[in-house]
């Protein structure tokens, strides 16, 4: 039986995140989903019922999320002691929105939550073209592709992630006791959760099941042994139990090759 946790959900409405919130209470953790619309409080209130961790939601917006103490405040009254960054603009409100929400705002809460001592592992659902630099189990030719798709298409998007999933990595580095953990899934799908490719990936294009993600992340909050890491994904051919601790246990780290590796 795992201890009891508290997990702080930043982005609760969205759909990876309502997936994992009955993943996270039926572990008998405490679950606090932030959301920003209070037409959804009572939808998103059901998906506590029949479990025997609590599900408390909070109205709150991100995007007013302007300093760190703002961001530690909200994780004070979660009393958490794990983070979820589900959240995002989602394209909407143009790239002004996008950068307050997915750069400043996460970023916000990852240096309140580093400051934090109480809190000790902090994911982040990225995605997996979210990087400065060539990895060198890429070709030439997929490094190509990423950047004339991904990035052409999602400029400002990619721009406010690589720059929150940075601040992750270097702000997790800052405490011995604290696992930053980047979770950068392919291609998001509804299909239902099954095997994955976790790690290395060959690959930037593919499916990525957002089932499995949400299934992943919960796994990694519950790895023991997991450290400040990006795990790419996409859908696969190994069971999501042993590909989480065959991760773990080799100390795979996507952030490899990265300026600030």
């Amino acid at each position: 039986m795992s201890s009891i946790h508290n997990v702080l959900l930043l982005g609760g409405s969205g759909k990876i995140a309502q997936m994992l919130t009955p993943l996270l209470l039926q572990r008998s953790w405490n679950v606090t989903s932030i959301i920003h619309n209070p037409a959804q409080v009572a939808n998103l209130q059901k998906l506590g019922e029949g479990h025997s961790g609590k599900l408390n939601v909070l109205v709150r917006s991100l995007e007013d999320v302007t300093s760190d103490g703002q961001a530690k405040s909200i994780i004070e009254e979660a009393k958490a002691d794990y983070v979820v960054w589900s959240a995002g603009a989602g394209g909407k409100g143009g790239p002004e929105r996008t950068f307050k929400i997915d750069r400043d705002a996460a970023s916000h809460f990852i240096r309140a939550s580093v400051a934090t001592p109480s809190v000790t592992k902090f994911v982040m659902i990225s995605f997996l073209g979210s990087r400065l630099s060539k990895p060198a189990w890429w070709t030439e030719a997929v490094w190509q592709e990423d950047m004339d798709t991904t990035r052409k298409s999602l400029q400002q998007y990619y721009e406010a992630k690589v720059a929150a999933d940075q601040v992750l990595y270097e702000e997790s580095k800052k405490r011995k006791d604290f696992a930053g953990i980047g979770l950068r899934p392919g291609f998001l799908t509804l299909e239902p959760a099954g095997k994955v490719t976790l790690g290395k990936t060959t690959t930037a294009k593919g499916g990525a099941s957002r089932a499995s993600v949400a299934n992943l992340a919960a796994l990694l909050l519950e790895n023991p042994d997991v450290k400040t890491s990006w795990l790419d994904m996409l859908d696969g051919d190994e069971d999501p139990e042993a590909a989480v601790k065959r991760a773990v246990a080799e100390g795979v780290n996507c952030a490899e090759g990265e300026p600030f590796y």
